[in-house]
C-alpha cells in the first residue's frame, strides 16, 4: 500500500486467483443379473395385489435385479479400469435361477425388507466371489457377509401394522413368479432422484465369451 498526494489514496496489490479444487465426479454402481420380462411382470402384479395391505416402500418392480456386488462410489476417470477388470472374469456355463417364496428381513415381528427369494445353484454365488476378487485389486472392499440373493420387493423404515400384509400374503395362492437361465450379468449405474432410484446399464458381459 502506498499513499498519494493529499487525498491519501489507498492501493491495495491485486490478489493471486484462488485455484478451484474440484472433487473428482463419482458414480455409484453395482453389478447385477437382469430378469427377464416375464418374471418383471408376476412381481408387477405381486406388488400391486399386496401395495394396499401395507403402506411402505415398494420397489417398482422394473428395478428388481439380482446384485452380484455391490461396488459403491467410484471416479468417472477410472471406469475403464473397472469395465476391463469385469471383462476379464472367466468364461461360465450360464445359470439356472427360480424366483420362488417371500420373506422378512430379519424376520416378520420385527422387518425391515420383504423380499422375493432367488434359488440357484452354487455358481450363481461363484460368479459374485468371483466378481469381487477382480475387483478388490482395484481397491474396492471385499465383500464380508456371505452372499444371499434376493429381490427386495419393500423397505420398511418404521414399525408398522403388518398383519393385513401377512394375511394377503398367506392367501396367495402361489408364490412362484417365474424360471429362467441367466447367461450374463450387467454393470449398473445407480443415481437417485426425486421418485426414487434409477438404474442404468452401461455394460454386459456375457458368460460365455
Amino acid at each position: 500500500m502506498f499513499l498519494i498526494g493529499r487525498n491519501r489514496a489507498c492501493i491495495k496489490p491485486k490478489a493471486e486467483p484462488t485455484a478451484v479444487l474440484r472433487s473428482p465426479q463419482t458414480m455409484r454402481l453395482f453389478t447385477a443379473v437382469t430378469l427377464p420380462q416375464d418374471v418383471v411382470t408376476a412381481l408387477t402384479r405381486l406388488i400391486d395385489q399386496l401395495r394396499p395391505s401395507a403402506r411402505i416402500r415398494w420397489s417398482p418392480a422394473s428395478n428388481l435385479h439380482i446384485t452380484t456386488k455391490f461396488i459403491g462410489e467410484w471416479p468417472e476417470e477410472r471406469l475403464g479400469e473397472l469395465r476391463a477388470a469385469l471383462d476379464s472374469l472367466p468364461a461360465r456355463e450360464p445359470i439356472p435361477i427360480e424366483v420362488r417364496g417371500l420373506g422378512f428381513f430379519p424376520n416378520p415381528h420385527a422387518p425391515r425388507v420383504f423380499w422375493a427369494a432367488v434359488h440357484a445353484g452354487p455358481e450363481l454365488a461363484t460368479l459374485a466371489q468371483a466378481t469381487s476378487q477382480a475387483l478388490e485389486s482395484l481397491g474396492v472392499a471385499a465383500e464380508k457377509r456371505p452372499f444371499s440373493p434376493h429381490l427386495t420387493l419393500a423397505r420398511i423404515k418404521e414399525p408398522l401394522p403388518l398383519a393385513t400384509l401377512q394375511r394377503a400374503i398367506a392367501s396367495l395362492p402361489a408364490a412362484d413368479f417365474g424360471a429362467f437361465t441367466a447367461d450374463r450379468f450387467h454393470l449398473y449405474l445407480s443415481q437417485l432422484n426425486p421418485g426414487g432410484s434409477v438404474y442404468t446399464k452401461l455394460s454386459d458381459y456375457a458368460f460365455r465369451k
